[in-house]
C-alpha cells in the first residue's frame, strides 16, 4: 500500500512519538544503554523537548523564574537524581539556603523545588550532550499500524517544503509513544458559552495564553471568577494577588469551588491529607511512596476496582500548602476582596452591561448570581483518547485498549496491551498511561521509572545494553563532567 501510494519507507530501529520530555527522557536512557543515534528517531512537530511544557508553564502563570510542583530529586536530565536540582541551585546562586531548605522541609520551611529555567537549561545540556537533535525528525504523526512482518509502520507528514513527499513511513521493530494531553479541557457551560457568544476574550483557559486579563485588570478595577482547586487554580490566584499588592490594584476574586474541603480528609488514620479553606493540600501530585515506596508496591499488586479505588484516595485535585500565598487569602478574606464559594455553575450568559453572568445552585438548593469580568478555567488538560490522532486510531486499528481509567492499558514493562508484532513490540508513558501500574506517570520521574522499565524490556529482547552498576557508575561519572555518552 505504501508503495502503491508512491510513499517512501526509511528503517530505524527505535522510533518515539511526541518529542516532549517524555520521549526526550527516553532516549536519554536508551543513550545511556549504549544506543546509536542512528537507531533512535524521535518524530516531533516541537523544535524542543520542553517547548509544550514550557509554553503550558508560561500560560498557567509559572514564568521561567518561578517554581514548578517537583521534587528536588525529579530531574529529566539526571537519571540518578544525584546532585539534586537543590545542589544544583545552591551552587549556581552561591546560597547554601537552599540546603537548609532541603534539610529541613517541609516541617520548618516548604519543601523545595527548582525554578522551570533551571529544568530548561539542564534539559538542553543533557539534550546537547546526547545529541538529541540528530536523532530529532519534524513532523506531524499520523499512525502507527502494525506490518504483517513485524514490527511497525509510523506514518509522519513532514513541514511543508521540507520533504519530496506528503507522507513519510518510518518502519521499526519498536514503537515509544510519549504523545502527552490532547488538549485543553473546558467546563461544559464555559465551552457552550464561549461557542454561543463567540467570546474567547472574557471566558478563558489557565493553560492558554491570558495574559490580556491581568493587563486588563490594570487599568481598571474588575472583578474575576476563578474555577478550579488545583495548582493551577493557586498559581492563577497568586498572580492576581501579586499584581493587586504590586500595582494597588482592587481586583475583586471570586473562587467557585464545587468541591469544598474544610480540613483534613481521606480514609482512615493512615490515608488522610490536610486541607481547608477549600483546598485539598498535598506536596506533590502523589506522595513520594508512590514513586518508589509502599504505595508503587501496592499498585503493583492491585487490579480492576480496589486500584481505582487507591489511585482515587491518594490522587486527586490538589496544590501544596505554600506559606505566601496563604498569607495573600488571609488577607484577602478579612479586607473582603477574595471570596471563596462552593457552588455548583449551571449556565454562564452576558449581562446587559456587556460583563458576565454565573448562575449557580448549591447543596442546600440556594441559588446565587455573580457578576465578573472575566473567568478564569483552571480544571485541566483533556485527557480523553480519542481527542489525540494516533491514540484513537491504536484503539480502532492497532489492537490497544483501555483500562479502567479510560487510558492505554499496558503491562508491568509499558507495553501497550493488544499492539505486540511479531517481534517488535509497542511502548507508552506519561498522561496516556495514568490508571495502571504505576501511579504518579505524569511526572519527571514516573516518566524516568518508564523510560527504565522499557528499557530492560529492550535489553532482555537484545536491543541495548543492561543497565547495569558498572555501567550506571560509568555513565554518571561522564553525566557529571559533561562528556558524551
Amino acid at each position: 500500500m505504501l508503495h502503491e501510494a508512491g510513499i517512501p519507507v526509511h528503517d530505524v530501529p527505535f522510533v518515539s512519538v511526541g518529542g516532549g520530555l517524555g520521549s526526550f527522557i527516553m532516549t536519554d536512557v536508551l543513550r545511556i544503554c549504549g544506543v546509536p543515534t542512528s537507531s533512535i528517531k524521535v518524530l516531533s512537530n516541537s523544535d524542543t523537548p520542553w517547548q509544550t511544557w514550557e509554553y503550558l508553564t508560561r500560560a498557567s502563570q509559572l514564568p521561567p523564574g518561578e517554581r514548578i510542583r517537583s521534587d528536588a530529586g525529579a530531574r529529566p536530565d539526571n537519571i540518578w537524581g544525584f546532585p539534586s536540582y537543590a545542589v544544583h541551585e545552591a551552587w549556581q546562586d552561591r546560597s547554601p539556603k537552599l540546603l537548609w531548605q532541603v534539610l529541613v522541609e517541609p516541617i520548618l520551611t516548604d519543601f523545595f523545588s527548582p525554578r522551570a529555567a533551571t529544568v530548561f537549561a539542564t534539559v538542553k545540556r543533557e539534550a546537547d550532550r546526547i545529541s538529541y537533535w540528530d536523532m530529532l525528525a519534524k513532523g506531524q504523526v499520523r499512525m502507527v499500524r502494525r506490518r504483517a512482518g513485524g514490527g511497525y509502520f509510523t506514518l509522519l507528514t513532514p513541514p511543508a517544503g521540507t520533504a519530496p513527499t506528503k507522507r513519510v513511513a518510518i518502519r521499526s521493530q519498536y514503537v515509544h509513544l510519549a504523545v502527552g494531553y490532547p488538549g485543553l479541557k473546558f467546563l461544559e457551560d464555559l465551552q457552550r458559552f464561549r461557542e454561543t457568544y463567540d467570546d474567547y476574550h472574557r471566558v478563558v483557559n489557565a493553560y492558554e495564553p491570558h495574559e490580556h486579563v491581568y493587563e486588563s485588570l490594570k487599568k481598571r478595577p474588575g472583578t474575576v471568577v476563578v474555577r478550579g482547586a488545583g495548582i493551577v487554580a493557586s498559581r492563577v490566584l497568586q498572580r492576581l494577588m501579586d499584581d493587586r499588592e504590586r500595582y494597588g490594584l482592587h481586583t475583586q476574586i471570586v473562587h467557585m469551588f464545587r468541591t469544598f474541603v474544610t480540613g483534613p480528609h481521606g480514609s482512615g488514620p493512615w490515608m488522610r491529607r490536610p486541607g481547608g479553606d477549600g483546598w485539598a493540600y498535598q506536596a506533590f501530585t502523589f506522595p513520594k511512596s508512590a514513586f518508589g515506596g509502599q504505595l508503587k508496591a501496592q499498585f503493583r499488586r492491585l487490579e480492576g476496582e480496589k486500584r481505582a479505588a487507591l489511585a482515587k484516595a491518594v490522587g486527586g485535585t490538589t496544590t501544596p500548602k505554600l506559606r505566601r500565598w496563604q498569607e495573600q487569602m488571609r488577607q484577602g478574606r478579612q479586607g473582603n476582596w477574595y471570596h471563596p464559594i462552593q457552588a455548583v455553575v449551571d449556565k454562564v450568559e452576558p449581562a446587559p452591561d456587556g460583563r458576565l453572568v454565573s448562575h449557580t445552585s448549591s447543596n442546600d438548593g440556594g441559588y446565587g448570581r455573580y457578576v465578573s469580568d472575566f473567568i478564569i478555567d483552571c480544571t485541566g488538560l483533556e485527557a480523553d483518547m480519542p481527542e489525540h490522532r494516533v491514540l484513537a486510531d491504536l484503539l480502532e486499528h492497532g489492537g490497544a485498549r483501555r483500562n479502567g481509567a479510560g487510558r492505554l492499558a499496558v503491562g508491568e514493562n509499558f507495553e501497550v496491551t493488544g499492539t505486540a508484532s511479531g517481534g517488535g513490540a509497542l511502548y507508552a508513558s506519561g498522561a496516556a498511561v495514568a490508571g495502571n501500574h504505576f501511579p504518579a506517570v505524569d511526572s519527571f520521574l514516573g516518566m524516568q521509572t518508564a523510560a527504565l522499565d522499557i528499557a530492560a524490556d529492550l535489553a532482555r529482547r537484545g536491543f541495548c545494553a543492561d543497565l547495569g552498576p558498572a555501567r550506571s557508575f560509568g555513565q554518571w561519572l561522564k553525566w557529571v563532567t559533561g562528556r558524551p555518552v
